[in-house]
């Protein structure tokens, strides 16, 4: 159902805009809006099928984990 949902809307959306873009030859719009539209869909229906997927904010704070502690260590922060 949701899966059905997602496309529906990436459909409508598409059916709205492409017309247009191509129309008045809107290239690097295009372009910009298909990556977009598929990066959108693609986390979407990631999220319909696995629930638990961690946020970007992990990610973030494992990677400056080792500058935040290297900065304890000398004692610019506490």
């Amino acid at each position: 159902m949701n899966v059905a949902l997602i496309l529906m809307t990436a459909a409508l959306v598409v059916w709205l805009e492409l017309p247009r873009m191509l129309r008045e030859r809107e290239q690097r719009e295009l372009w910009g809006f298909s990556v977009l539209l598929l990066l959108g869909v693609g986390i979407s229906l990631t999220q319909t099928f696995i629930s638990d997927i961690p946020t970007p904010l992990i990610l973030v704070a494992s990677l400056l984990k080792p500058f935040s502690d290297f900065l304890t260590a000398i004692g610019l922060i506490q």
